[in-house]
């Protein structure tokens, strides 16, 4: 006879964070599990990623889906195994849909080859072009983000707008506000999560938000 194991004290922990935040839109929940998980999902996205600011923003991705996403959860499972797979996730399909072009890559020429020179290959992909219809549905889709962000305290709107519509560089955002680095991820990822409340609200999809 199989026994099923039982859930560690971490897992039921986690559960209960979870729970309460659906149930009772318990903030302080949420802030709890964003501050039990950060570290450790950082860890997961720079592993994949190789860079300290793209991380950065699959971090604050990886959060956002997770809590659209929350009340899918089921507390049969792990939270921590499902939001780093979310995590995981998020990282590859952030590196899938980067733009790349002109790469080139050196390719050993090998003992067999004719010639023991290094040759290298240069390999051009090209962008997906956007098409009129959308290019429409995102311009609509911005009109609309910023009437949500119109809504939000005005050091969220700020740093908004900073980041999503000015696409300036966590540094950047830092050095203009005069702001520590790990205070302005912080008052981020709090504004962004605020943005994505205004959303769900309107019925917005986020298609375009991570």
């Amino acid at each position: 006879m199989v026994t099923q194991s039982q859930p560690s004290e971490r897992m039921l922990e986690d559960a209960s964070l979870v729970q309460k935040y659906l149930q009772e839109g318990d903030e302080a929940s949420w802030n709890k599990i964003h501050k039990k998980y950060k570290d450790s999902l950082y860890m997961v996205c720079l592993k994949i990623i190789h860079s300290r600011e793209d991380a950065e923003d699959v971090l604050s991705s990886t959060f956002l889906k997770a809590y659209k996403n929350l009340d899918k959860y089921s507390t049969d499972f792990a939270f921590s195994t499902w939001i780093h797979k979310i995590a995981s996730n998020t990282a590859i399909d952030f590196l899938r849909n980067k733009k790349l072009k002109g790469i080139t890559v050196q390719v050993d020429s090998g003992s067999n080859s004719d010639d023991d020179e290094e040759r290298t290959v240069t390999v051009e992909i090209a962008d997906k072009a956007i098409t009129p219809d959308k290019q429409l549905v995102k311009e609509q889709f911005y009109a609309k983000l910023k009437e949500c962000i119109a809504t939000l305290k005005p050091n969220y709107q700020e740093l908004l707008e900073l980041r999503f519509f000015q696409e300036k560089s966590y540094e950047e955002i830092a050095n203009e506000l005069g702001l520590l680095s790990g205070t302005l991820k912080g008052q981020l990822n709090r504004a962004k999560e605020a943005l994505l409340i205004e959303m769900k609200k309107r019925g917005l999809d986020t298609l375009y938000l991570d």
